[in-house]
């Protein structure tokens, strides 16, 4: 299973790339830079909850 978690950290950081931001660096503190990383993570994270439940 060593090979499926590369494969899905791989995923991850591209789909964080689709972001300026971070694939850019834009800011040059690094708390600022986490920040942006934190919050694209949770903006890719959210889509998974909007499941219709009855």
């Amino acid at each position: 299973m060593k090979g499926w978690s590369f494969v899905l950290v791989g995923n991850a950081i591209t789909r964080l790339k689709q972001y300026r931001a971070i694939a850019t660096r834009y800011d040059k503190l690094k708390r600022n830079y986490e920040s942006m990383v934190a919050l694209a993570c949770g903006y890719l994270w959210l889509p998974m909850w909007n499941v219709n439940r009855p």
